[in-house]
């Protein structure tokens, strides 16, 4: 039976959480003991289904995660990876990859995530500010910053090693067994860098303690289950893919289900039938591209999926409705940031009214803010940025940036750790993302996010993608421009942008509509995605001072 939401708030104990786990968030914790080897003294106990896109499959008992990780640790060793080092890995879905991170994690070593989408310069910036010891990666990669002539050490999985062995045969050559380094809860264990979709990526540093920060995350909002399969699609080069969609299920000793492929609708499906999922995690690209795939291709499959959740952007209110009518359960859409974590969210465990587009209510444990540029909290109804009061419980994640004492100044404003996004909360407490604080529109005293402009470009049927951003303007300040991707069917004229500016005005209010268009092709984006705004901006701001 669903509990109720205040309920959450009013009975949660972080002193509860602490129990959980078999080491001390406060003292020795290691997150490769939490995700592995606590759950390995049951030799059948499932850790991993493994399936790629070609239809090879295994199956990973904890016991077998452990004994390979174990392995890999000691193959670390013996390439003088020792604890504080920095190891990095740029591979897709791999096993190999899942048994680097944890073997990393046992020598108390701090693992670097790499995309596979990543250029040269990309990799280089993030393995050269983080001073990289190793990095494991394949020979497509590697071939990516080959002429950069890397100091690091490489070791390929589908190469050979200086000893004439295979990645497998070199892991296969070291004991399965390893003594784990004794980590602090506070040392670093992962430099995830941002995606730069404001500048430069900071490595943003995790400490072994936030897989216990994620706890009420993964119980309430995902609702995780003791008899889940889980199943979350993103990336492991990001922290979501990394931490939330891996090893934060495999903390809790649930079931999880990694697929090695491109997204396809019906390959979803099958997965999901073929291993029983029953919780579900994905973008709302993806859950798009779910919902074209057509009802009639649904009733083809038994999908036992009882709990649906969404991070990255906001959901729009057809794809949810779709999902409720056809899976008898709605999506449950999440916000976090890299720096902070997963804090506002829509909780599975309840059974709380979805308002679709809606980032939901804070996470219990924490107190979530919307703060003004002097760290004074706003208004109901309001426009501010999302904060974390590091005053309260289990609050401060936040480590810093790696090597970057200036940046990480800038996160903290008093007593809040600074999420960088705009938001505001409605008379029922729920909060609305309004866009990044950098893409706040300043027109004529108001201050406009974004975010609710393009949703509402997006619901008109020319509109393929959106972003909204302040064009510079002597008598307002700034005024609202949209950048527009039309779909197919649909050609750029001065009609068009009219009928769209009347169609945000009549939607929203006469301040916030875009009093001009540009038809463009394509938005520029962040690799993971992220539409990047202050593009756009500059864009702007550079043709008028060169006027």
């Amino acid at each position: 039976m669903a509990v109720k939401y205040e309920e959450l708030v009013k009975n949660f104990s972080w002193d509860e959480v602490k129990t959980f786990y078999a080491g001390s968030p406060d003292g020795i914790m290691n997150m490769a003991q939490e995700a592995c080897d606590r759950w390995a003294d049951d030799p059948d106990r499932i850790a991993i289904y493994w399936e790629d896109s070609l239809g090879n499959t295994e199956t990973w008992t904890y016991q077998k995660l452990k004994e390979k990780s174990d392995k890999m640790a000691n193959g670390l060793c013996s390439l003088g990876i020792k604890k504080g080092d920095r190891v990095a890995g740029m591979l897709g879905k791999d096993m190999e990859l899942v048994i680097t991170i944890l073997a990393v994690w046992k020598i108390g070593a701090i693992y670097v995530p790499l995309f596979t989408a990543f250029g040269p310069d990309a990799i280089m910036h993030r393995a050269t500010d983080s001073e990289i010891s190793l990095l494991v990666t394949n020979r497509e990669q590697i071939s990516k910053v080959e002429d950069r002539n890397p100091s690091f050490q490489v070791l390929l999985t589908d190469g050979i090693t200086k000893d004439g062995k295979s990645f497998w045969e070199f892991v296969e050559s070291f004991p399965d067994q390893f003594e784990m380094e004794p980590t602090n809860g506070l040392d670093p264990s992962v430099i995830q860098y941002t995606s730069g979709s404001t500048g430069l990526p900071k490595g943003s540093i995790a400490a072994h303690k936030g897989i216990y920060n994620l706890y009420p995350y993964l119980k309430y909002a995902l609702h995780m289950e003791d008899d889940d399969v889980f199943f979350g699609a993103a990336d492991l080069g990001w922290s979501n893919g990394l931490l939330v969609c891996t090893f934060g299920p495999l903390s809790l000793g649930i079931k999880t289900v990694v697929y090695k492929g491109p997204f396809q609708a019906e390959k979803v499906f099958q997965i999901m039938e073929k291993y029983g999922v029953t919780n579900f995690s994905y973008i709302p690209t993806a859950y798009r591209m779910m919902m074209a795939a057509g009802t009639d291709v649904l009733k083809k499959y038994n999908i036992k999926v009882r709990k649906f959740s969404s991070a990255g952007e906001p959901l729009d209110a057809e794809v949810t409705r779709f999902f409720q009518d056809n899976f008898g359960r709605a999506i449950y859409d999440h916000y976090g940031a890299t720096e902070i974590g997963m804090i506002v969210n829509n909780y599975n465990i309840t059974d709380m009214p979805i308002k679709p587009g809606s980032m939901g209510l804070p996470l219990p444990g924490y107190k979530v803010g919307l703060i003004d540029e002097q760290g004074n909290e706003v208004k109901q109804g309001q426009v501010g940025q999302i904060a974390l009061d590091t005053t309260m419980g289990e609050g401060l994640k936040f480590r810093g940036y790696w090597n970057n004492p200036e940046k990480s100044s800038e996160k903290i404003r008093g007593k809040w750790l600074l999420s960088g996004d705009l938001a505001k909360q409605d008379e029922d407490g729920y909060f609305w993302f309004q866009g990044r604080a950098d893409d706040v529109i300043s027109s004529a005293g108001y201050r406009i996010g974004p975010t609710e402009v393009e949703a509402s470009l997006m619901e008109h049927p020319a509109v393929l993608e959106a972003a909204v951003v302040g064009k510079p303007d002597k008598t307002k300040g700034e005024i609202v421009k949209a950048y527009i991707v039309l779909n197919q069917g649909y050609e750029p004229s001065d009609e068009l942008s009219e009928t769209l500016s009347l169609f945000v005005k009549n939607k929203l209010s006469k301040h916030q509509y875009p009093k001009e268009i540009e038809f463009i092709d394509s938005l520029p984006k962040t690799q993971s995605g992220k539409t990047q705004r202050f593009l756009l901006k500059k864009r702007e701001y550079e043709k008028q001072a060169n006027r």
